[in-house]
């Protein structure tokens, strides 16, 4: 009875030992079995991360589009605006500078036509004054303009109005401040003339076109095309020797003579008191021999 209990203890031990064994083995297995799922979970969350990130980046990128969009979009019409803006103020600045630079060669011109008319030398019984041209009249009636005087007491009517060039009209009418010029064109206008090479004496009238006409002179005058005709000072109206235009035509119905300046570009005129006596005074005055 003791020898079988004996024998089942022993049997007991081993089967325990051969546990303990088993357990220890079983024990590292299991230890490196929890090491390899550690580590494939490592991955598996590193993996599983990166594709997140980059599908949250995209979908970050795509909501994002819309807006950035947007943004240059009102970038790009901000931009817009200000080239718009400095366009405008370069344009403004350019109209400034044109309407400046025309002014300053307006001056210039007038600058240099008075000073022409200043150098114009006026014999010492006579007197002057410059005055701005301020209207036109050219049509089928009349070809005048009217002048800005000043107020100037001594403009009177029949006195010779002259450019720089020579002779254009004579005063029609006198006002206070305005005065009326008849061209030498002008229907109304005769002017007692002379060629000054050949001295023949005759008419300029003016028929409202550009080219006055000389007429009543002889047939055989010897009137030349090129001749620089000049007033006679027949008349007691206007002196002799002043120049009024040149021959350019010389046909049956008299010689054609173009003024020596141009009567349609007119700015600054001088009206002239040669003083001469009015024959119409010395005949009322009775100073005529009886």
């Amino acid at each position: 009875m003791v020898k079988r209990r004996r024998e089942i203890f022993l049997q007991f031990s081993q089967i325990r030992g051969t546990i303990k064994k088993f357990a220890i083995v079983l024990a590292f297995m299991v230890a490196f079995v929890f090491m390899l799922l550690n580590k494939s979970e490592n991955i598996l969350i590193e993996k599983t991360s990166t594709t997140a990130n980059e599908i949250v980046s995209s979908a970050v990128d795509v909501l994002v589009m819309p807006a950035t969009a947007l943004v240059k979009g009102y970038e790009y019409l901000r931009s817009l605006r200000k080239i718009d803006m400095e366009n405008r103020a370069l344009r403004e600045e350019n109209r400034r500078l044109t309407i400046a630079n025309a002014k300053s060669r307006a001056l210039e011109i007038e600058n240099r036509l008075l000073a022409r008319m200043l150098n114009y030398t006026v014999p010492p019984e006579a007197s002057f004054i410059t005055a701005k041209v301020v209207a036109e009249e050219g049509n089928a009636f009349a070809h005048a303009l009217t002048v800005y005087t000043g107020g100037s007491p001594n403009v009177r009517k029949g006195q010779v109005v002259i450019s720089d060039k020579g002779v254009i009209g004579r005063v029609e009418l006198s006002g206070r401040n305005y005065a009326k010029i008849f061209l030498i064109n002008d229907i109304n206008s005769k002017i007692p003339v002379m060629a000054e090479k050949s001295r023949v004496r005759g008419v300029l009238s003016g028929e409202n076109d550009p080219l006055p006409k000389m007429i009543f002179i002889p047939i055989d005058a010897g009137i030349e095309i090129g001749d620089r005709i000049v007033t006679s000072g027949i008349g007691g109206v206007f002196p002799s020797g002043l120049p009024v235009g040149e021959v350019i035509s010389i046909d049956k119905d008299g010689v054609r003579v173009r003024p020596f300046d141009n009567l349609n570009r007119l700015e600054y005129v001088q009206i002239v008191d040669y003083k001469l006596p009015d024959p119409a005074d010395e005949f009322a005055g009775g100073d005529i021999a009886q």
